[in-house]
């Protein structure tokens, strides 16, 4: 791939340089593939583009462009390494093993619907107010949230800023937000659904998958005739429209889902050979979890779609760690979890709100905004009974750059006038700047509506056998690995419908977004606005709501026992027999962590597959690394789809 602008003769037509290319597919944003969209964005795009020059959005994005342009250099690089000298043959040989392995299994068993509202937050504008009806839209000021039909053909979107949107569709229309009413027609929604599937699982507050597979079979209903009365149901009831997406797995029926927007609805039939014909032509922006910053580092090494995964395979294979081989073997065959669960308490790890709005420099300005999120935290954390122990402060400069101070406190915190005083703590040392969005989260929670257990080790065996109980509804044989590997994944995090802002959000964090986390007492010295992370290089960072599914992975090393007013004791763990002067609760919070639920599902996955680990090992004797491989496959927490 070319990045540099190629010199032109007089006599020939100058042709569009691979860097301004990429820039104007990324300014683009990342709802370009929304459904109502011109088929043909060159003219779309452009004005964009211009609109944006000279902004600090259009500076922010060109210098995240580039630094992903530098990043493809290195991927091209080290492609070319490790496929000199490589006996392609023999890896595609090896990897053809993998795909077969991954082929039994396959489970076309279940009916999984994705159900997903029509530009939820318009279509409820519009029952408020219908003199918007055919008129060009958009919900939101500074940032759209949402965009009507009819704004859409124009090029509006969501995430849109909306002096861009103007330059699109002199026209338009823009709405504010009322996201209490959002709220209250999203739960008249889901109480519908919930008559289908009781265990639901909500993947925002207007779209959810569910497995339609029990109702179908106790009404004696096709699922299509199942979802097709549930549509209704919605429209009648609320009317609002809904589409819908029927697969034999997750990933399969959201990418249906959009198919027939809106107000359609469209079934994959559940036939191996034409879900593998489907999935062959499949742009592969269309799978979930992958976004514009994915689209293109896969490009860059010749994946535009799902069927060109096969013809990389052997450098996919060497470069595992890049790209991680088997989620895209899996995307390519069209295999995916149908484990539909709700979310669980016990898999919270975090509550937080945010604010996005206009850029302030004023202190007094952003501490009342700092004010408004303390108070909204308070009112979310009492009403679902959560407490924690570290605050998280999250800001974005008018930059776009985006950075986090977090502090950790002895003490349980929920007031608003503590979540407060701490934020301010964090946010005072970084004036003077100017702001466009602050937000703080709190992590370490603990959950004030559970029982009080009588010991760690009896409350871990408690939550492994709900968990496990929990599985049966779909194939655990097949299953279990599978839905671990895939239950945080960019297109699976289940949410927590009070923790909804925007209805339509990007599906991957952009790498150029710099987020810092530090400890202020440990690095008060730090500089603010740094543009690295601890380790010294860059960072990627959210660039939107994180929803409270979304969690970093859990550390390697046991948690710190903190003494308590409780008298100290030296005590012996049972499970890795060190000697810990602590008391009970400290005791019990450290055996958790030896018997914590990622090693327990390690060891049963493991033994599970066992009796088919010479036969596997013997199929990835052609692969340089064959233990990257082994990890992907049977390692829950391994799978990070793309590494920087």
């Amino acid at each position: 791939m070319n990045h540099t602008i190629a010199n032109n003769s007089p006599e020939e037509a100058p042709q569009q340089s691979q860097a301004t290319e990429s820039l104007l597919h990324r300014m683009a944003g990342p709802s370009s593939g929304k459904a109502g969209l011109a088929k043909d964005q060159t003219e779309i795009n452009r004005i964009i583009v211009e609109a944006s020059k000279g902004s600090k959005f259009y500076e922010n994005e060109k210098k995240k462009d580039k630094e992903l342009t530098l990043r493809i250099d290195r991927i091209l690089k080290l492609r070319e390494d490790v496929v000199r000298g490589a006996d392609l043959t023999k890896i595609e040989t090896a990897v053809d093993q993998i795909l077969m392995q991954l082929e039994e299994q396959r489970d076309l068993t279940q009916s999984i619907v994705h159900v997903d509202m029509d530009a939820f937050y318009a279509s409820v504008e519009l029952l408020d107010n219908p003199s918007l009806k055919g008129k060009p839209f958009g919900v939101g000021k500074g940032v759209l949230t949402t965009a009507s039909y009819e704004a859409r053909k124009y090029g509006v979107r969501s995430g849109m800023a909306g002096f861009v949107a103007k330059k699109l569709c002199p026209d338009l229309i823009f709405i504010s937000n009322h996201f209490s009413r959002y709220s209250d027609m999203s739960s008249k929604v889901f109480e519908v659904f919930h008559r289908y599937d009781p265990d639901m699982c909500p993947a925002g507050c207007d779209e959810g998958y569910l497995n339609v597979t029990p109702y179908c079979q106790e009404h004696s209903l096709t699922a299509e005739e199942c979802v097709r009365q549930m549509r209704e149901e919605v429209f009648r009831e609320t009317r609002l429209t809904v589409s819908a997406g029927i697969a034999p797995n997750k990933m399969l029926a959201k990418i249906c889902s959009d198919k027939n927007k809106p107000n359609g609805q469209f079934e994959l039939k559940f036939d191996a050979e034409l879900i593998k014909k489907f999935m062959h032509e499949l742009p592969i922006r269309k799978i979930p979890g992958i976004g514009r910053v994915n689209e293109r580092l896969l490009d860059a090494i010749g994946i535009k779609t799902c069927g060109d995964i096969y013809s990389q395979r052997a450098a996919l294979s060497l470069m595992d760690k890049q790209f991680g081989l088997v989620f895209l073997l899996r995307t390519y065959l069209g295999i995916a979890s149908n484990v539909v669960r709700p979310h669980a308490r016990e898999e919270r790890k975090s509550i937080g709100s945010e604010r996005t709005f206009s850029a302030l420099d004023s202190k007094d300005k952003i501490l009342d905004k700092l004010t408004e999120i303390s108070v909204e935290l308070e009112k979310d954390m009492e009403e679902s009974g959560w407490v924690g122990r570290t605050i998280t402060l999250k800001y974005k400069l008018d930059t776009y750059q985006v950075f986090t101070r977090a502090r950790a406190v002895d003490h349980w915190v929920s007031k608003k006038e503590e979540l407060f005083a701490i934020g301010k703590e964090l946010l005072l040392p970084e004036f003077p700047m100017k702001i466009r969005l602050i937000g703080l989260r709190v992590t370490k929670l603990k959950d004030l509506k559970a029982a009080e257990p009588t010991n760690g080790i009896k409350r871990f065996f408690e939550s492994a056998k709900d968990s496990n109980e929990s599985r049966k509804k779909a194939k655990p044989e097949t299953n279990l690995d599978m839905h671990e590997m895939e239950e945080s994944m960019p297109g699976y995090h289940e949410h927590d419908e009070s923790d909804f802002q925007m209805d339509e959000r990007e599906d991957e964090p952009d790498l150029g977004d710099e987020v810092v986390e530090i400890d202020m007492a440990a690095n008060s010295s730090r500089p603010p606005h740094s543009k690295t992370s601890l380790s010294g290089s860059p960072q990627p960072g959210p660039s939107r709501p994180r929803s409270r599914g979304e969690t970093a992975p859990p550390s390697r090393s046991p948690p710190v026992v903190s003494p308590s007013k409780k008298a100290l004791e030296t005590q012996t763990c049972p499970i890795c027999s060190k000697t810990l002067e602590t008391d009970n609760d400290g005791l019990n919070t450290h055996v958790d962590f030896c018997l914590s639920r990622g090693a327990i599902m390690e060891a049963q996955v493991e033994a599970s597959q066992s009796s088919g680990s010479k036969k596997l090992s013997s199929h990835r004797k052609g692969f340089s690394n064959p233990s990257s491989v082994k990890n992907s496959l049977h390692k829950p927490n391994s799978r990070t789809i793309f590494k920087s």
